[in-house]
């Protein structure tokens, strides 16, 4: 999972663009499910191209889990590669193999 747009990443300009086009296009829609929303913001395009891939996550997930700064230290040093521009923002995160 890379967290940044290819070819280059995200910057708040560009994420403000991309937030302002989805906001444009739900105007004036009841936004009564997920779904709905979730469907919204895959139909946004724009005039020069852009396309928005978008899917509703139905798991479930525990609540309260609390993550020491030891168990985020490993992860980070693990699994977390930032990327040279603004690493803080832009990063992949590399999952473990599955199973034997």
């Amino acid at each position: 999972m890379s967290e940044c747009i290819s070819p280059e990443c995200i910057s708040p300009q560009i994420e403000h663009r991309l937030f302002s086009r989805i906001s444009s296009n739900w105007r004036g829609e009841t936004l009564t499910s997920h779904e709905v929303v979730v469907n919204l913001i895959a139909a946004t395009t724009t005039r020069t191209g852009l396309t928005v891939r978008a899917e509703l996550d139905h798991a479930e997930y525990p609540k309260g889990i609390k993550i020491s700064d030891k168990q985020i230290r490993e992860l980070e040093a693990r699994a977390i590669t930032r990327h040279e521009w603004h690493g803080e923002w832009n990063y992949t995160v590399t999952s473990a193999p599955s199973g034997p």
